[in-house]
């Protein structure tokens, strides 16, 4: 019996949430280290409501296929560009907003380390699985609030810009984990 199952999380300036699917007809981009992303793929209204500069909404998800004892896995880093949206389209905030979703890269290279290590055990597996999703996205949106809180959302260019310096490193430190 083969079982597919798939677990999203939806960061964005915001919320967070835990969906089963993802969103209907939502334009993506996965995250690749050669696209960065430009201001013509934020295609969504700014949130009348915020005095952000921008938003930008990633979700990483994981389908995972379970058969004879032994299971398979599928992670993404993805950027929604039906629930992004610019208010203020500087080369400057993009770099922030760019940020965002290389922060999301990071941890799904997190995620498929996290995956790579755990022995499948037939019993406990779906909670198993969860704990381990849930636990790296706890920590994605930990960071991602620190970034944004650090940074006063990139107002404070000092700290903008050694955040930008740490994200490369984080990349870097997980470059193995890259192959997901």
């Amino acid at each position: 019996m083969n079982i597919l199952y798939s677990l999203f999380a939806i960061l964005s300036s915001t919320f967070t949430s835990l969906a089963p699917a993802q969103p209907a007809k939502e334009e993506m981009m996965e995250w690749d280290a050669a696209k960065r992303l430009t201001w013509a793929d934020y295609k969504a209204n700014p949130d009348p409501e915020s005095d952000a500069a921008a938003s930008t909404t990633t979700y990483l998800s994981i389908e995972y296929n379970i058969s004879s004892n032994k299971f398979s896995y599928n992670i993404k880093s993805l950027f929604s560009k039906d629930r992004s949206w610019g208010r203020h389209r500087s080369k400057y905030i993009l770099g922030h907003e760019q940020g965002h979703f290389d922060i999301a890269e990071i941890f799904a290279r997190k995620l498929h380390k996290e995956m790579s290590e755990y022995k499948f055990n037939k019993r406990t597996y779906q909670k198993d699985l969860k704990k381990i999703y849930e636990k790296v996205t706890k920590e994605k949106e930990e960071t991602q609030n620190k970034y944004d809180e650090e940074t006063r959302h990139s107002i404070n260019r000092r700290l903008q810009a050694e955040w930008l310096t740490k994200i490369e490193e984080m990349l870097l430190e997980y470059e193995e984990w890259s192959d997901y």
